[in-house]
């Protein structure tokens, strides 16, 4: 019983942390307000395990790769101690594999993000369109690059945009393919 409470709280701290990690990648992708009352608690979250790994991982062309790879990292510990805790021995675990599953788990949940935030702006829209709350701002930012390109293709009809529709149909397949590169690599469920 200990040890499944361990690995219920040990799931929440990891993802909670991935999930602020990984945001911390996709504002400085979508190039989003950084004054955001939400970006500075971001960025003071993620700024101390962060600023060693930019020394030796630079960005490139507005992708910061060291917010990837500490969520990679993130990931790798979480399913390590998850290893521990379901009460195998930590020589068992293969370190190719705990990278494979550490990089499918952070695809995975950069699409989740995606798909929820899309989700979210679509229920804005209809609840409180005109609403300038710094989260909404800021999820707004987060989705823009996604929107964008399916709206140079998809343009609004009769005022109503059916963009969304596509990019829950694109995150949907991608999704599919990260199911199956975690089956391919093993991941545990």
């Amino acid at each position: 019983m200990l040890a499944q409470i361990f690995i219920t709280v040990l799931q929440f701290v990891s993802m909670f942390y991935l999930t602020v990690v990984l945001l911390r990648f996709m504002l400085q992708l979508a190039r989003a307000d950084f004054y955001n009352p939400i970006s500075q608690f971001v960025v003071k979250a993620t700024n101390a395990p962060l600023r060693p790994l930019r020394k030796v991982i630079p960005g490139i062309g507005g992708v910061d790769g060291a917010s990837l790879v500490l969520a990679v990292l993130v990931s790798a510990l979480f399913f390590a101690l998850l290893w521990v805790a379901s009460g195998y021995p930590i020589t068992g675990l293969n370190p190719i594999s705990l990278l494979a599953w550490s990089g499918v788990h952070v695809l995975d949940l950069i699409l989740n993000i995606y798909f929820w935030s899309v989700l979210a702006m679509v229920i804005i829209s209809w609840v409180a369109p005109q609403s300038d709350h710094p989260a909404i701002a800021l999820v707004a930012q987060i989705t823009e690059p996604v929107m964008r390109p399916v709206r140079n293709i998809v343009p609004p009809l009769g005022g109503l945009d059916l963009s969304p529709i596509f990019v829950f149909l694109i995150l949907s397949v991608l999704r599919q393919v990260v199911d199956h590169l975690g089956a391919a690599v093993g991941m545990p469920v």
